[in-house]
């Protein structure tokens, strides 16, 4: 029977702030504009180069296991909040970190001096709640080239990558769809696509008119929307024989598969002067996927889906079940349609009701496809090649551009506040209010916390910048005084102070509400914690391999 070891307080809480305090330490450096690089060492036998991250979400990630194991618990609490926080809103983990890990410090210190655990927490997640509010009070909306290339600069550090940023995002919208490459040159490059399209391509290589340009595209064309396994070309007969006599003059057949012998059909029947027909793949893996894609396809183009688990079959196809687009184009890889002769009414409708969806699921996997989904119906499409020096700074850049567009779609969706740990200080007045408004114990410790820790992020980022952060501080404070309204705090760049907005350094609403929610519901949480279970004797860690991460 593998050995149980059971650890009660006060080591519990000693362990825990071990590994807090680790996990933090190892992203504190990375907050702000003026960040420190955390070098991971590559066991990659072909290349032992350490690798350099200045982003808070990567760094956990590459922490899998801290080798005293109470420790382990609390730095796996911290990592499991920054990595999730990376995949839901792209940005904020450096900030989470130092926030969590001064309230788990501070909530320590008290209940070592005998508080209640269970008030204490009770108490923090009221002052998170204020906090939120006050977040919320303070947003602005976001419009405009300008102030998109200012977001997304805040947000990267990267003046020319932010420059196309706020382009893209200003021509496609927040839920237009980005593609995010890697560039051959040293710069950043854009291009943009009318309508929308899928990844799935020509059926044959064969179908195309014109080899010269690898590319086939038919104007005022019929779609058959399906995702039917067409093995005989008599299957096709009714809808070649419905087409001609409708005059039809061309057709995209969309098919889960087209045996070889249909494929030789409808390249043998091509007559270019009277009716042309090609074929592409249903787009989409899994049949979730696929019946998404039909259903947004069927009613952009006003067509009707052929579903095969329903039993449909082509016999009694008539042209009013078929989609219809301006124009229809494909090749290899791809299939799109411009100018879907949808219905509008249902075409908002089912936008709608896919943004409903979004708003409604917290797993990222079901988010992004909803967004993607959501992009590909309102036709706003753009490719951004993303180049550099070297293959790192390309990895690198795209990595960054990527998490940049993430935090970008929340910041056009909920609004922007004043960045550089600002809005956060300014949550404190209100957060004073209650404390001198109370007499309980607990809940003056619990907002004596809170206080100190919306100070954090503003600390960190001067001191990662080089400066004293209390002197800084008193200068923020004195200029604000002056204004008599929270606005001012400090340009890492410049070394200056200065009005964040004005100066367009700014923070996503909805970055900085899951930061304050993950980060205090989460430390509130582990503050309650009083016994930890390890289950056996951890096995022996084995000799480095390729793409494994050595233990800290």
């Amino acid at each position: 029977m593998p050995k149980r070891s059971v650890v009660f307080q006060p080591a519990t809480h000693r362990g825990i702030q071990r590994g807090v305090n680790t996990l933090v330490k190892a992203v504190r450096p990375t907050l702000g504009p003026r960040p420190r690089l955390v070098a991971i060492d590559n066991v990659d036998y072909h290349d032992k180069t350490p690798k350099h991250f200045d982003d808070g979400g990567t760094i956990a990630r590459h922490i899998i296991q801290l080798r005293d194991r109470d420790a382990d618990m609390g730095a796996m609490l911290v990592r499991d909040l920054l990595w999730r926080l990376q995949q839901q809103v792209g940005d904020g983990t450096a900030t989470a970190a130092v926030i969590f890990g001064r309230v788990y410090n501070e909530g320590v210190r008290y209940l070592t001096a005998g508080g209640n655990a269970m008030q204490l927490k009770s108490y923090l997640e009221e002052g998170m709640r204020l906090i939120l509010d006050q977040l919320t009070a303070m947003t602005q909306s976001v419009a405009g080239q300008e102030v998109l290339a200012q977001i997304a600069e805040s947000l990267c550090y990267d003046p020319e990558l932010a420059k196309y940023m706020g382009e893209v995002f200003d021509i496609i919208g927040e839920w237009g769809r980005l593609e995010i490459r890697e560039g051959h040159s040293r710069g950043v490059e854009r291009e943009y696509v009318e309508g929308m399209y899928w990844d799935q391509g020509l059926l044959s290589r064969e179908m195309y008119t014109d080899h010269s340009k690898s590319r086939i595209e038919f104007e005022d064309a019929a779609i058959l929307i399906s995702d039917l396994e067409i093995e005989e070309p008599r299957q096709l007969y009714p809808v070649l024989e419905m087409a001609i006599r409708s005059e039809i003059p061309a057709m995209l057949i969309v098919a889960e598969k087209l045996a070889s012998k249909v494929v030789h059909f409808l390249l043998a029947n091509k007559d270019p002067e009277r009716f042309q027909a090609v074929a592409v793949r249903t787009p989409g893996t899994g049949k979730e996927q696929q019946a998404g894609s039909l259903q947004d396809l069927a009613i952009l183009t006003n067509g009707r889906p052929f579903i095969k688990v329903a039993g449909d079959s082509l016999a009694r196809i008539t042209p009013e079940d078929l989609g219809r687009a301006r124009r229809i184009w494909a090749n290899y890889t791809h299939f799109g349609i411009i100018g879907g002769k949808g219905d509008p009414r249902a075409l908002r409708s089912h936008i709608a009701q896919l943004r409903r969806a979004y708003e409604h699921t917290d797993r990222v996997q079901d988010r992004e496809a909803l967004q993607k989904r959501i992009g590909k119906i309102m036709g706003g499409t753009a490719t951004l090649r993303v180049g550099g020096l070297t293959e790192r700074e390309v990895e690198a850049r795209v990595a960054i551009a990527k998490r940049t567009a993430v935090t970008m779609r929340a910041a056009m969706r909920e609004g922007v506040l004043p960045g550089g740990g600002v809005a956060l200080l300014a949550c404190r007045p209100a957060l004073r209010d209650k404390l001198a408004a109370s007499t309980d114990g607990n809940e003056r410790a619990a907002y004596r916390i809170l206080i100190a820790a919306v100070e954090e992020p503003f600390r960190t980022i001067v001191s990662n910048a080089g400066y004293d952060d209390s002197d800084v501080m008193a200068e923020v404070r004195f200029a604000n005084q002056e204004q008599d309204r929270y606005s001012h705090g400090f340009d890492a760049v410049s070394g200056k102070v200065v009005d964040a907005a004005l100066a367009g350094i700014l923070d996503a609403t909805a970055v900085q509400k899951a930061v304050v929610y993950g980060a205090l519901s989460t430390a509130a949480m582990a503050l309650t914690v009083d016994v930890l279970v390890h289950h056996g004797e951890p096995e022996q860690a084995p000799l480095p391999q390729p793409g494994k991460r050595k233990e800290l």
